[in-house]
């Protein structure tokens, strides 16, 4: 059984799940650049590490990161849910595998937080190493992203009319219940 998007959300519901993973995109950046704040301060002395210091990178960089945890699953969440509902399965492909790969790698990353507080470098550089590879899946998820909205928005023929021809069942339901009044 496949649920239908509302009639007034189908133009704008294939956007949902690109736009928010594009914000965390740019959640992520900006936790990056945190990180590297973190860096400097470390190797800073003198006026440079005081005001480094006020800026309190490490406490905004360990929340931003718990935020982007979070929305991260509620995005690989969403998207497959949103790939439900417009092609009524999930498809098996690079997109959905490389999100899925990254949702581990991040809960990974967030996991290392306890050694990371503790200063224990192994945490550190394995920290650093699995973030910049989720920055970089990032980047190729919204190539491949913009690629499957494109071919949502303007399916080649084949693809549409294939689509168009999968009876929707709860569709259907409507429809008889509408027609057949007692």
């Amino acid at each position: 059984m496949s649920p239908s998007i509302p009639p007034f959300l189908k133009p704008v519901f294939p956007l949902f799940h690109p736009l928010f993973m594009w914000t965390i995109l740019a959640l992520t950046l900006y936790a990056l650049y945190l990180g590297i704040q973190i860096v400097r301060l470390r190797s800073a002395e003198g006026e440079t590490k005081t005001k480094l210091i006020q800026g309190k990178f490490a406490i905004k960089h360990y929340q931003i990161g718990s935020v982007i945890l979070a929305l991260m699953v509620l995005g690989a969440i969403g998207g497959m849910a949103a790939t439900y509902l417009i092609a009524g399965k999930l498809i098996l492909g690079p997109h959905l595998i490389v999100g899925l790969s990254m949702t581990g790698l991040i809960a990974i990353s967030a996991a290392l937080s306890p050694w990371l507080k503790s200063g224990v470098q192994w945490a550190r550089v394995l920290h650093v190493s699995l973030n910049l590879i989720l920055v970089g899946l990032f980047a190729s998820q919204a190539v491949t992203g913009i690629k499957i909205v494109q071919n949502i928005m303007n399916p080649p023929p084949a693809i549409a009319s294939a689509v168009e021809s999968v009876p929707n069942p709860i569709a259907s339901l409507m429809d008889s219940s509408q027609t057949a009044k007692p």
